[in-house]
């Protein structure tokens, strides 16, 4: 326990003595009822009184029965003889000073000054006190306790390139200023959550022999008014002391959102947070040699102010990575885990289009989870296989009792959309089906494209439709009833259809005009206010319907000349209940499978999994791996 607690218990202690003190000098002999002369006088001539305590001009009076009162005379009463001739017992007591009431006078004045002398000790011990709310939370990062380098990041090299040139200015800031160079004065980064922002800035950190404070922008704002303000000035108070340094906000939307949109319409506490860091940050009294580095994830909502020159000057973007950056990502992260040699992180690389570092980290991690749980000593194409659908989907459900005829309709489902991917040509190809229930699917499709794309084709988009379509056609067409299982593939199907319509101008009656007054953030695309009229959204409606209606029915025709080849994957399906791609391709060959090695009869007692002797098939056989894309869960 440090100095504070301490402190504050002590003077706890003294302002409770202080109340007992008052309340034992306020009771006790001098409590009671205040009553006027003329009801005294009447008690005293009855005889009911039975004692008189008389101190100075205040009379103590106790009856015979009832409470104690007390009573006042206009001067000190000369001859107590009076009180006694009517049976009562009078006491004189000297008069003196009511302590009582001089501590109630005196509490609140005493109780000031000792927390005004609280305060300027705080002041003076550098905020160790009840000022220390002022005082900014940033983290000093020295060499000594940041392990980070740029070596231990990957996938995002341009924004590396970035901010190595802020720590090289760092280092040697007379190189640039031969050639009249002006360093930025902020970076910001700025990208979807997991992309290694954060772990950038620790690897900056670790480069930049400077000092280097770390801050959260959401540690500035408190309830009291003023207290953001004051922790942005003391920070660059600090700053200043340690120059050249770097200050690193993490999450500076949480400080930095556009001003003007408060609920309470006026000047809260968070615009005058924001404007006193725009002031530090390019004032009068700015410095260039204090280095902002901040990251966000939703660079949408910040001010505009931030962002121009000599504050913000350069936004480095920290992006998914592509399959060469994710090769390395994966690399890092594989570290210190024991990979089977058949784990190859190249096609682990490919196979996981859209994944950012802290997914890939995730996804190692969730296989030697479960590696460790089958007692191996290594992790195996299969466990990052187990991984990657636990990640995605959720754990395995095989203990749930399903009926032969529901699981014979999801086989159905899933395989219609298997081969709807397969026969449409612009779809990306099949990774896996697996009717097995996993989290709230009861099957799924796994898709995943060949190479990593930046934009999406018209036809390509449509394809995308009638394969989420595909599911609910194919119980149209083999049971003549639906199900429920389609409601995810719908919400897909209608997304993709209205972003066409609103956002990339693909309707031949709207035209080529973005509707859609949003936008896309890193976190997903967000709804603004709408500008249009409520007969363009009656449009808008019946084009998303008919784009739809024409992708259903040319699936559902497609699916129904394929009938044959629809129930060979079922029957298969039901037999494995998992296919993967390779598999798959066999079929859509018209070749044959192999029967499940589990089929052989077993001649020995039961054997743990992992000391069966491996035969030479299964030591060829490598599992292909999940990918990153959004699955068609049914």
């Amino acid at each position: 326990m440090g100095r504070v607690p301490y402190r504050g218990f002590l003077i706890a202690i003294v302002i409770i003595g202080l109340v007992v003190f008052i309340a034992s000098q306020s009771g006790g002999r001098s409590r009671g009822e205040v009553r006027s002369y003329t009801y005294f006088q009447e008690q005293l001539e009855a005889g009911r009184i039975s004692s008189i305590q008389v101190k100075g001009t205040k009379l103590l009076v106790i009856p015979h029965v009832g409470e104690r009162f007390v009573t006042h005379l206009a001067n000190p009463p000369d001859d107590l003889t009076t009180f006694g001739a009517h049976g009562a017992d009078v006491e004189a007591l000297p008069p003196g000073q009511n302590w009582g009431n001089l501590a109630l006078y005196l509490l609140p004045v005493l109780l000031m000054v000792g927390f005004l002398i609280y305060l300027m000790r705080g002041v003076r011990s550098g905020g160790d006190g009840t000022v220390s709310f002022g005082k900014s939370r940033a983290r000093l990062v020295t060499e000594e306790n940041s392990n980070t380098l740029f070596r231990d990041v990957a996938g995002v090299e341009e924004a590396k390139d970035d901010l190595q040139e802020v720590v090289d200015f760092l280092k040697d800031p007379g190189k640039f200023h031969a050639l009249g160079a002006r360093i930025p004065h902020g970076v910001l980064m700025m990208g979807p959550p997991g992309s290694g922002k954060t772990h950038l800035a620790k690897a900056v950190a670790g480069e930049a022999q400077v000092p280097f404070f770390s801050i959260s922008g959401s540690d500035f704002v408190e309830m009291f008014v003023g207290v953001g303000a004051a922790r942005v000035r003391d920070l660059f108070e600090t700053a200043k002391k340690n120059t050249p340094c770097i200050v690193f906000i993490d999450e500076i939307d949480a400080v930095g959102r556009r001003r003007g949109l408060s609920v309470n319409g006026g000047n809260d506490e968070r615009e005058q947070t924001l404007n006193a860091l725009l002031v530090e940050m390019d004032g009068f009294e700015s410095q260039h040699d204090i280095i902002i580095v901040a990251a966000t994830n939703r660079p949408d909502v910040l001010d505009p102010a931030l962002l121009r020159p000599g504050r913000f000057d350069r936004q480095v973007v920290v992006d998914a990575p592509d399959v060469r950056g994710r090769e390395a990502i994966l690399g890092i992260h594989a570290r210190g885990k024991l990979l089977s040699r058949r784990v190859n992180l190249r096609r682990v690389a490919k196979r996981t289009p859209g994944f950012v570092g802290a997914d890939l980290e995730n996804l190692l991690n969730e296989a030697a989870l479960v590696a460790a749980r089958k007692n191996q000593r290594e992790i195996n194409p299969e466990d990052l296989d187990e991984a990657a659908d636990r990640v995605l989907m959720g754990p395995e459900r095989r203990s749930r009792v399903i009926s032969d005829r529901e699981k014979r309709i999801v086989a159905y489902h899933e395989a219609g959309h298997a081969l709807a991917a397969h026969l449409l040509e612009h779809a990306d190809p099949v990774h896996k089906i697996t009717i097995v229930p996993r989290g709230r699917a009861m099957g799924y499709v796994m898709q995943f494209p060949d190479e990593d794309r930046m934009s999406a084709t018209k036809l390509a988009l449509l394809d995308s439709i009638g394969v989420a379509l595909a599911g609910r056609a194919t119980e149209e067409i083999s049971f003549g009833d639906v199900t429920t299982g389609a409601q995810n593939d719908f919400r897909q199907a209608t997304d993709i259809a209205r972003r066409m319509v609103t956002r990339w101008g693909m309707s031949e009656t709207l035209g080529k005009i973005a509707l859609a007054s949003g936008g896309d953030s890193y976190l997903g695309e967000y709804e603004g206010t709408r500008t249009y009229s409520e007969e363009t959204a009656k449009v808008i409606d019946s084009e998303v319907k008919t784009i739809i209606d024409e992708q259903y029915s040319r699936i559902r025709l497609l699916l129904k000349e394929n009938q044959e080849v629809l129930d060979t994957i079922v029957e298969v399906l039901l037999e494995r209940e998992t296919l993967h791609a390779d598999e798959f391709d066999i079929l859509m060959q018209g070749g044959e499978l192999p029967k499940p090695l589990d089929e052989a009869p077993i001649e020995i007692p039961e054997v743990a999994p992992a000391k069966r002797p491996r035969t030479q098939d299964e030591q060829l056989q490598e599992p292909q791996l999940p990918s990153g894309m959004m699955p068609n869960p049914s």
